[in-house]
C-alpha cells in the first residue's frame, strides 16, 4: 500500500511519467552553487556539454576550466584548489573519471582530503549503446574502497541537484553518480534528502521482503512490489541514495522487521550496494538475501530496455529474486 506521507510523485505509476537524465539534476544545481557559493569551481575533460556543465561554463566563466581529454591533470588540479579553499567539482564519464584517473584521484584527491566532488556520468548499462567500454559498472566498488570517500547516486534528476548541493556542503571527497538515458521522476520538490539517510518510499502493511535500490533501479523496485502486492507478497521498497557511509541503524531496523532483503543495482554485484550491505549485514545481523544487479559480467551495445532485460535488471528479475529469498527464508 502507497503511503501519501512518503513524499513518492503521484504520477510515478503513470505511463507517461515525466523523465530526464540525473545530470540535468546535476547541472541545475552547479548553477545555483556558484551563485550562492563563490569557492565553488567546476572542470570538465572535454565533455561539458553531456555532463551538463555547460551552463555554470557560461555563468560563471572564470570559475571554469577546461582541462580537455586529460583526466588524470583534471584530478590533480581539483586536488589542490581542494586544498587551498576551493570547492572544486570535476565532470566526465564514470568510466574515465574515476576509471582512467583512479590513481591520481587516490594520491591527490583522497589521500589528501582534498575538497571535490567527483561527478561520474554514463554509469550503469542505462548508457546502453555506447557499449561495455563506456558502461561503468566498477565505479562504486573502486570508489567505496577508497578511506573517508563518501558515495551519493540519486534515484532521479530532482535528487540529483538535492544530492548536489548537500556535497558541497561537505568537506570530504565525493562520489557522485549520474546516468545517460532519461529515467521516470520519483521524487517530488519537497522530498526530502538528508545525506546517509534511507528512505522508506513503499510499505505493505507486513512486509515479509525489504528491497534495497539505488539510482534509477528505484524505480524497477517500485514497480515489481506495487505487482507483488498484487500477488498478496508484501514488500517494503527503500531508497539508498547514500551508499558510503550506510545509514546502518535504518537498515538494521529494515531487516528486523521483514526478515529478508533484496539489492537492486544498476552495477555489478560484487563491490556495489549488494557487497556493502550484505557486508553490513554479515557482522551485524546475517538475512537471508538476493541480489540484483549485474554478475561478474559485462553488458554489450544496444537500447537501454533491452539491455535491463536480457542482463535480469528490471521488474521481473527484482520479481524472482523476492520469491527466492521467501523460499530460503521458509
Amino acid at each position: 500500500m502507497l503511503n501519501p506521507y512518503l513524499y513518492l510523485n503521484e504520477h510515478v505509476f503513470d505511463e507517461d511519467v515525466q523523465r530526464r537524465p540525473t545530470r540535468d539534476g546535476f547541472g541545475e544545481a552547479l548553477v545555483e552553487l556558484g551563485e550562492t557559493d563563490p569557492r565553488v569551481v567546476v572542470l570538465t575533460a572535454d565533455l561539458s556539454e553531456s555532463t551538463r556543465t555547460g551552463g555554470f561554463e557560461k555563468k560563471y566563466p572564470e570559475r571554469f576550466f577546461e582541462c580537455g581529454v586529460a583526466e588524470q591533470n583534471m584530478a590533480a588540479i581539483a586536488a589542490g584548489l581542494g586544498v587551498t579553499g576551493k570547492v572544486a567539482f570535476i565532470s566526465s564519464y564514470a568510466t574515465f573519471s574515476p576509471g582512467k584517473n583512479w590513481e591520481t584521484i587516490r594520491t591527490t584527491i583522497v589521500y589528501n582530503r582534498a575538497n571535490v566532488k567527483i561527478a561520474g556520468h554514463h554509469s550503469g548499462i542505462m548508457t546502453g549503446p555506447d557499449g561495455a567500454t563506456h558502461q561503468a559498472t566498477e565505479d562504486i566498488a573502486i570508489t567505496r574502497s577508497w578511506p573517508g570517500m563518501q558515495i551519493y547516486v540519486p534515484c532521479d534528476s530532482l535528487e540529483a541537484k538535492k544530492m548536489t548541493i548537500a556535497a558541497a556542503q561537505t568537506e570530504d571527497p565525493v562520489y557522485l553518480r549520474f546516468t545517460r538515458d532519461k529515467t521516470p521522476i520519483m521524487t517530488t520538490e519537497e522530498t526530502p534528502f538528508a545525506p546517509g539517510k534511507i528512505q522508506t518510499f513503499w510499505t505493505s502493511k507486513k512486509p515479509a521482503v525489504v528491497l534495497l535500490a539505488t539510482g534509477h533501479m528505484l524505480y524497477q523496485a517500485l514497480l515489481a512490489a506495487r505487482e507483488l502486492e498484487g500477488e498478496k507478497i508484501e514488500t517494503l521498497v527503500a531508497n539508498v541514495g547514500v551508499i558510503k557511509p550506510l545509514d546502518g541503524k535504518t537498515i538494521l531496523d529494515l531487516v528486523e522487521k521483514a526478515g529478508a532483503a533484496v539489492t537492486v543495482e544498476d552495477h555489478q554485484v560484487m563491490g556495489g550496494l549488494g557487497g556493502a550491505i550484505s557486508e553490513f549485514l554479515a557482522l551485524h545481523r546475517p538475512t537471508p538475501m538476493e541480489f540484483v544487479g549485474l554478475k561478474d559480467t559485462f553488458a554489450e551495445s544496444g537500447d537501454p530496455v533491452a539491455l535491463m532485460a536480457k542482463y535480469h535488471l528490471d521488474k521481473q528479475a527484482v520479481k524472482t529474486a523476492v520469491r527466492r529469498v521467501l523460499h530460503r527464508k521458509k
